[in-house]
């Protein structure tokens, strides 16, 4: 017990100074760093115990679900259909990424995808381990990239398409019903979301069944506007951070220390393909340029809404695409991780 409060306090430490920083998901970062650093300096074994795993995981899935709303889906409106044909093809262009990652050695199919699905790194992360990917190598890989899209999004969108950006971001939530009805909304979808879950034999269903109750939530109304508690998220993308960092190894770093040069480039080559989707996105809708790229970068949602708020660029637009292809990415992990398992061929 002593063990683990001394490597949670590191991790709570670590998320305090990443959030300084600017880092993105702070959080999970922390707690990644504070399980490798706990793995590497005491290398005994520890797990994350399931009773804390689980609440994190359905916390994650609330806070994915609630993304969605009525305002949302009609931001898409008479453009679903193009909307809907982009998300599919940056599905597309993350498993011919993934296929790619392939060619370094020491990296499973089904890592390989998961790694460069783009969009929804929280929730990837989340249900790596579960679904037979290397959760640490995915960590690395998922948040490599939001890293260089949170540095190189801004610069592009002024730049290219000149967006001015103040740093206010204007993306706090306001008139919401308060902590009690969020904290009771999270734990209401996450018991329901969880016993839903495991009855329909969803995979990861502490994940994946709340966040479509807290959707189903949303859509209907019923949720009265209330959100996954920010303290809540945070903790959850500690524990979850916490459980990818205990199992690093010295074998594994040197894995994916081998393996960040190939990564780095297909990276930078899957965000030029979802911009060179936006392009066409402007071509068969009414978007600008602008809101087409906004809402066709590969993740870093916060930063990307914060650049869109700044610019004048419809921001629900963007939202409602974002939104889209990430519950589009979360809800077919399982799939192809599945369809990886069965397809690869033996040894």
């Amino acid at each position: 017990m002593l063990d683990g409060t001394v490597v949670a306090t590191g991790g709570l430490a670590a998320a305090l100074v990443l959030d300084r920083l600017g880092v993105p998901s702070p959080a999970l970062f922390g707690g990644v760093v504070a399980g490798l650093v706990r793995a590497l300096v005491r290398p005994l074994p520890m797990e994350v115990p399931k009773p804390i795993t689980i609440p994190a995981l359905a916390v994650v899935g609330v806070t994915v679900g609630a993304l969605v709303d009525p305002e949302t889906l009609r931001a898409v409106g008479a453009r679903w259909l193009p909307v809907l044909l982009v998300v599919l093809g940056t599905l597309l262009v993350s498993l011919a990424a993934g296929w790619l990652l392939r060619l370094q050695r020491g990296i499973s199919p089904v890592t390989g995808a998961f790694a460069m699905i783009a969009g929804g790194a929280e929730g990837v992360t989340a249900m790596a381990r579960e679904l037979g990917a290397d959760h640490r190598m995915v960590a690395v890989l998922q948040y490599l990239r939001v890293l260089l899209i949170v540095a190189f999004m801004p610069v592009v969108a002024s730049l290219g398409y000149g967006a001015t950006t103040s740093g206010s971001g204007g993306l706090a939530p306001t008139g919401g019903p308060g902590w009690a009805a969020d904290l009771l909304f999270t734990a209401a979808c996450g018991v329901v979301g969880l016993v839903l879950g495991r009855l329909l034999r969803l995979p990861v269903p502490a994940l994946l069944g709340p966040m479509l109750v807290a959707a189903a939530a949303d859509l209907t109304g019923l949720s009265h506007g209330a959100v996954a508690p920010g303290a809540a998220t945070s903790l959850a993308f500690l524990v979850i951070g916490l459980q990818v960092g205990l199992n690093f190894t010295r074998e594994s770093l040197r894995t994916i220390g081998r393996a960040l040069p190939l990564a780095l480039v297909i990276v930078l080559g899957l965000i030029a393909a979802c911009a060179g989707m936006g392009l066409l996105l402007t071509r068969v809708t009414d978007a600008s340029p602008l809101d087409a790229y906004l809402a066709t970068t590969p993740g870093g949602l916060t930063a990307v809404l914060a650049v869109a708020s700044d610019s004048g660029a419809d921001a629900t637009f963007v939202l409602a695409v974002q939104v889209t292809r990430l519950f589009v990415m979360v809800l077919s992990a399982p799939l192809i991780a599945r369809w990886l398992r069965r397809t690869r061929p033996p040894a």
